[in-house]
């Protein structure tokens, strides 16, 4: 029985020490050295980003399926679950790098704006390139490529750091430019604060005047905040991620009902059915049935 949500561990095992990865679609759905399915939902403990160059298909992420094709690329972040879909036409790159590969590197400002791109609750992890914009993407995932398996000397992983954090800015100008993601907003480096919190503590705290007190903040502010960022209110905001977590462990964990219900902050079973239903409209055998 699993105690935890099935948690993909970053591997490298040609390149231990890189904290990168560059991997082919059509490769990973043939690997037989896996540990576990990717055609099954999966957590990864890394950031990926997933440029498809042909083919159609879906991708699904946090249990919303998303369409792809030419010219799409996905954007998942650390902690979040996602599942591939088998598919003879997908093909793409998948780049996979870790927290220290890239954030530790940045300047706070930079390193804040490049994690907002993988903040599925700031923008859609989903973005369709225009056919100009894929070639400019084109190009650097090509001198990316060429640095890790062509080059491949002592200066190859600063240059492929460098070549990423300019790919990842481009994605956020294409974005922002579309309007599909919050941009220097009032309010959003308070709303990503308690954003963090709400993620590492929502077993733990479920009022929104826990959050205010650790934040020094009122429940006013606080609403105001979660109203002017995503439109709704905090405590809203703190059910939503708290479902989503319970989500996760029931499709990911073998753990049994009252299991879950405990590791979510209930101590009763039947306050936890009554809370996942009044949230999804559905019962927990229910949501889990429908991913078994």
């Amino acid at each position: 029985m699993s105690e935890a949500p099935i948690h993909i561990k970053f591997n490298n095992s040609q390149n231990p020490n890189a904290g990168f990865d560059i991997i082919r679609l059509e490769e990973l759905f043939k690997r037989a050295d896996l540990d576990h399915t990717p055609f099954l939902p999966h957590l990864v403990e890394f950031y990926m980003i997933i440029l498809i160059e042909s083919g159609e298909g879906v991708h699904t992420i946090d249990f919303l399926d998303y369409p792809i094709q030419k010219g799409t690329v996905l954007t998942i972040r650390k902690d979040q679950i996602h599942t591939f879909h088998e598919s003879d036409s997908v093909k793409g790159t998948l780049l996979l790098f870790t927290d220290d590969f890239l954030v530790t590197y940045l300047e706070k400002l930079e390193a804040q704006k490049s994690l907002q791109l993988f903040n599925e609750v700031l923008g859609v992890p989903k973005i369709q390139l225009s056919f100009s914009e894929e070639l400019e993407l084109k190009a650097l995932e090509q001198r990316i490529q060429n640095e890790y398996f062509s080059m491949n000397d002592d200066y190859s992983m600063g240059i492929i750091r460098s070549e990423l954090h300019i790919l990842i800015a481009k994605l956020f100008r294409i974005k922002s430019g579309k309007n599909e993601i919050l941009v220097a907003r009032k309010y959003l480096n308070e709303f990503i604060a308690f954003q963090d919190l709400v993620e590492k503590n929502a077993a733990k705290y479920t009022m929104v005047s826990d959050y205010a007190d650790i934040m020094g903040l009122s429940t006013k502010t606080l609403n105001n905040i979660t109203k002017h960022i995503v439109s709704k209110s905090a405590k809203a905001f703190i059910d939503e991620i708290c479902t989503k977590q319970i989500k996760r462990l029931l499709i990911n964990t073998d753990l049994s009902i009252k299991e879950i219900a405990y590791a979510s902050g209930f101590e009763e079973t039947t306050n936890f059915y009554k809370y996942f239903k009044r949230q999804t409209a559905l019962t927990p055998e229910q949501f889990r049935g429908t991913f078994r």
